[in-house]
């Protein structure tokens, strides 16, 4: 039996002046007594013990989504014997969810045992994508269940096997999961699109190819705004099947593998919305010479999802989606910096980066072919 390997020698030297001192019970005591210290030491340890317990917070959101606790309240206030019978949930463990859910400011209580929507928990409901979000989120929970496997790589992940498209076209057979992965992506699409077109304006488009668009989310939301551009969706035949008859007459459909098969003559822009991080690089930078070649000199690609703060970890994207893509096992979150530089090689000019307000949804990169 193989003996734990001993951590290295300590050397202090190494570490940062306030990584020293954190490292030191003496400061700690000291930090308890001293008022300005011992606000800091505090915040921080309420910090630390927010990261400690986030996935019991984050199930709690899901048994207050699956029990459509906060859909009930959106009707009006509840006490909590009405929710037990409505949620099928024993009114002692209901009354720990509720308590929870207060906490995390979804919801609020009175003392005549009666429940209240909060804002937070309004905008929720309301907020395209998010419900959706967390009900799928079960497929990752189980994933990381036993997370130093996971990062061993040694976890058969079941995300892998949830977004199938990523490792090559859909079979005929396979119409469900393209459906399913469709579904999922349209309703998350909406924020995404709105995002985009406030980072990105398609003013100076004539003609917009979104490569991999799934069912015209994207489009949809770009159509609203730009009437008169023409609109051009690219993707496997068994997901177009699924655009929804309203667009169609609005859309060229162009089913296809960019993998394998040409994108159509015509487009002056190609968007790539929520695209690159679902595929390794070496499929990305093949993706990125084939928009190259397909756009006219003048021609402009757009690159729009959430992407890692490179050398400044986003605590959002940097977390969660970028461990969401290693569970996928094909795709990677790459930093707006690094997708520069894919487009650099590739030939790409006046490269701009563009930081979402909300990089947990989307930023967005753009390129001009010279």
């Amino acid at each position: 039996m193989n003996a734990e390997p001993r951590p290295p020698p300590a050397r202090p030297e190494a570490l940062g002046f306030l990584t020293r001192l954190a490292l030191s019970p003496r400061f700690h005591k000291l930090a308890a007594k001293v008022p300005g210290l011992r606000w800091k030491a505090r915040t921080e340890g309420a910090e630390l013990f927010s990261i400690l317990s986030g996935f019991v917070q984050s199930q709690a959101l899901v048994a207050l989504v699956e029990g459509r606790v906060l859909h009930f309240l959106a009707s009006g206030p509840m006490t909590t014997e009405d929710l037990s019978r409505r949620c099928a949930i024993p009114p002692a463990p209901l009354r720990v969810l509720l308590q929870a859910g207060a906490a995390l400011k979804l919801l609020s209580g009175d003392r005549k045992d009666r429940w209240h929507l909060a804002p937070r928990g309004a905008a929720f409901l309301t907020v395209p994508g998010l419900e959706p979000m967390v009900r799928h989120h079960h497929v990752l929970y189980g994933d990381l269940s036993d997370p130093l496997a996971f990062f061993r790589g040694q976890t058969e992940t079941q995300l892998a096997g949830f977004w199938p498209y990523v490792f090559g076209p859909l079979a005929q057979e396979d119409a469900g999961l393209a459906a399913r992965y469709s579904r999922l992506m349209a309703e998350s699409q909406i924020l995404v699109a709105a995002d985009t077109l406030r980072l990105v304006s398609l003013t100076q488009s004539r003609h917009l190819l979104d490569v991999g668009g799934g069912t015209g989310a994207f489009l949809a939301e770009v159509g609203t705004s730009y009437p008169q551009l023409t609109l051009s969706l690219f993707d496997m035949p068994a997901v177009l099947a699924a655009v929804p008859s309203a667009l169609r007459t609005r859309l060229r459909l162009c089913p296809g593998d960019f993998r394998a098969d040409p994108f159509p003559d015509g487009p002056d822009t190609i968007s790539l919305i929520r695209v690159l991080y679902d595929h390794a690089d070496a499929s990305v930078a093949t993706l990125i010479a084939k928009v190259f070649n397909a756009l006219p000199s003048g021609g402009r690609i757009v690159i729009s999802e959430p992407m890692s703060g490179g050398d400044r970890p986003d605590p959002a994207t940097d977390v969660y989606f970028a461990i969401y893509t290693l569970a996928m096992r094909t795709g990677r979150t790459r930093s707006a910096a690094e997708i520069g530089s894919l487009l650099n090689a590739t030939g790409f000019t006046e490269i701009r980066l563009r930081q979402g307000d909300r990089p947990y949804v989307t930023s967005a990169v753009t390129a001009v072919k010279p």
